[in-house]
């Protein structure tokens, strides 16, 4: 515990780079935390230092009923990681087929990991309506949406009100103290840009829960594979995600101090 959702209407949004780099934001501030990659491109790792030719993660164990704990590893950033894994068309299909008819090979794995009560968990979903999206927004304490402001991020705003921009499942009823969003790659050197962040801040009010700058330091972070508030710890980026860690931190429920018998169980 806690468990929170990073998910987006569409791709392309930067959701990844944001689930890094707010998981290591959380990290840095004394919580333990894990990210977990429920998106079938695999792509979290590559923030993490993981070398692109290592494809291992535990997608297919799920879709195979195998043991998906030998996956969790520990990063350098501090962060413990538990990668998707490369997936074709064919073993993709044969896991979305395998959590329509046995949901708790997803969840089963995440409520044993909530069960250690001093972890945070950041799942990165796939873009758009998913079913791994709808079976653990049920079990999470705030699920997260990433918008670029842009004119596709104000458009949205009739479904986001309604609760449609993500299908009709885990997300329908779910309390809206719990659904968040975040504004991601403002450009303040934009006139669009600033007015659409604008617009929409004030119409989300206190559903807006950050905002973080388009800046050239987060690409380069990626293309180093390691983490922006280490590459580039005073930019503004940076500043936005500290800011985004800290508010985050504050409407999770507080994890406790993990009994020695629960503590880090994956390194056992």
């Amino acid at each position: 515990m806690p468990l929170l959702c990073i998910a987006s209407p569409k791709g392309g949004v930067g959701k990844t780079t944001l689930t890094a780099n707010l998981a290591d934001a959380l990290r840095r501030r004394g919580r333990r935390v894990l990210a977990m990659d429920l998106d079938p491109q695999n792509a979290l790792r590559l923030h993490f230092g993981v070398p692109l030719a290592d494809r291992a993660g535990f997608g297919p164990e799920l879709a195979r009923g195998g043991s998906w704990r030998g996956h969790i590893r520990q990063t350098a950033a501090g962060v413990a990681l538990l990668p998707h894994g490369t997936v074709d068309m064919a073993e993709a299909l044969t896991l979305a087929n395998a959590l329509e008819r046995m949901p708790e090979r997803l969840t089963g794995p995440v409520r044993e990991l909530l069960a250690d009560p001093s972890l945070i968990v950041v799942a990165d979903l796939p873009p758009g309506p998913s079913r791994a999206l709808d079976l653990i927004a049920p079990l999470s304490d705030m699920v997260m949406i990433v918008l670029l402001a842009d004119a596709h991020g104000a458009a949205l705003m009739p479904e986001i009100d309604s609760g449609r921009f993500l299908g009709l499942g885990g997300l329908h009823g779910l309390q809206p103290g719990r659904l968040r969003l975040v504004l991601n790659q403002v450009d303040y050197g934009s006139r669009l840009s600033r007015a659409v962040a604008e617009a929409l801040a004030r119409h989300l009010g206190p559903r807006l829960l950050g905002a973080i700058a388009r800046e050239d330091s987060v690409a380069e972070a990626l293309a180093a594979q390691r983490l922006v508030l280490e590459t580039a710890p005073a930019c503004r980026a940076a500043l936005d995600l500290r800011e985004l860690g800290q508010a985050v931190a504050t409407a999770l429920p507080l994890p406790v101090e993990a009994p020695a018998a629960i503590g880090a169980w994956w390194a056992r």
